[in-house]
């Protein structure tokens, strides 16, 4: 059963993302007014990811008898490996979503840069690169959702949540990138959905390879916390840090703690208030309760 669910939630937060950022795109995802603004996405998406990490993550695998010493080492750890593979761009959101967006509405004129550096130029190899970095990246997600679920029903379930909540401002920039780069738009929505199914074989891949090391099962909680904060402190919320009227910086905030909210929200709905006690009493201590239907 566990397997089931993983696979639907990867689907949903693998390629749901894609959709829905093609959606927002058609409806118009754009900094000035009427339409969707992109600021808003990047705000409830930093929301959603601190929140899973330090709110459910991280408490679950800190709930193990394993010194908190060594797991703050793997947090460290986790952090670090991020950010290299960060640096050989295959865990990159950086994309400028708000600015690209607008130039591929008609809206843009030529506009500052204030995220990462890198230019959507309409060359077949970049959108390549875009692609395999997805890739990877989908299924890195894949195996931290599966780690999720394997801990607890709603934690995955939040975990599923979350990624979506990030994969949409980031998959926004790889279908305007990959549109520039080719006319066909359905075939633009096709490369990109094909990157999202690769959550689902992170699944796959997650669900196999944490019941096969169960014990290893809160250090994967941990690397899946650090992934969370590193892609929200280091590339989204960096973002959203440039000079605004106090009106936006509030629709920001507003945003960023509705991140939090839905979170909150989807963790209570899906297990109740006392559904999260059910499994710690049962071998959860040392290794998490594992289980492989």
């Amino acid at each position: 059963m566990n397997l089931i669910v993983i696979i639907a939630a990867t689907l949903v937060a693998g390629i749901g993302s894609v959709w829905l950022a093609a959606l927002l795109l058609r409806v118009g995802v754009r900094s000035g007014s009427g339409g969707v603004n992109p600021q808003h996405l990047l705000s409830l998406a930093a929301g959603a990811l601190l929140a899973t990490a330090f709110m459910h993550l991280l408490p679950e695998a800190f709930e193990s008898r394993i010194e908190p010493a060594l797991l703050f080492a793997v947090l460290l750890f986790g952090l670090v490996f991020f950010f290299l593979l960060d640096k050989a761009e295959l865990w990159h959101h950086g994309h400028e979503h708000g600015e690209a967006a607008d130039v591929h509405e008609g809206h843009g004129h030529s506009h500052e840069h204030h995220g990462h550096a890198h230019s959507h130029t309409p060359k077949g190899g970049g959108s390549w690169a875009v692609l395999t970095g997805d890739s990877v990246h989908c299924f890195g997600d894949g195996i931290l959702i599966a780690s999720a679920f394997i801990a607890d029903m709603r934690l995955g379930l939040v975990a599923a949540i979350a990624v979506l909540a990030h994969e949409v401002p980031h998959h926004i920039g790889d279908l305007v990138v990959l549109r520039q780069s080719s006319a066909n738009q359905r075939a633009a929505l096709i490369k990109v959905s094909l990157a999202g199914t690769m959550t689902m074989l992170g699944g796959i891949a997650g669900w196999w390879l944490v019941d096969q090391l169960h014990g290893w099962l809160p250090y994967f909680l941990v690397l899946a916390g650090s992934s969370f904060v590193y892609v929200a402190l280091a590339d989204l919320i960096p973002q959203l840090q440039k000079r605004l009227p106090a009106r936006q910086t509030a629709a920001q905030i507003l945003w960023l703690v509705a991140g939090i909210v839905l979170v909150t929200l989807v963790s209570r709905l899906a297990h109740g208030e006392h559904g999260h006690d059910h499994g710690h009493d049962a071998g959860h201590g040392e290794t998490g309760h594992v289980h492989k239907d």
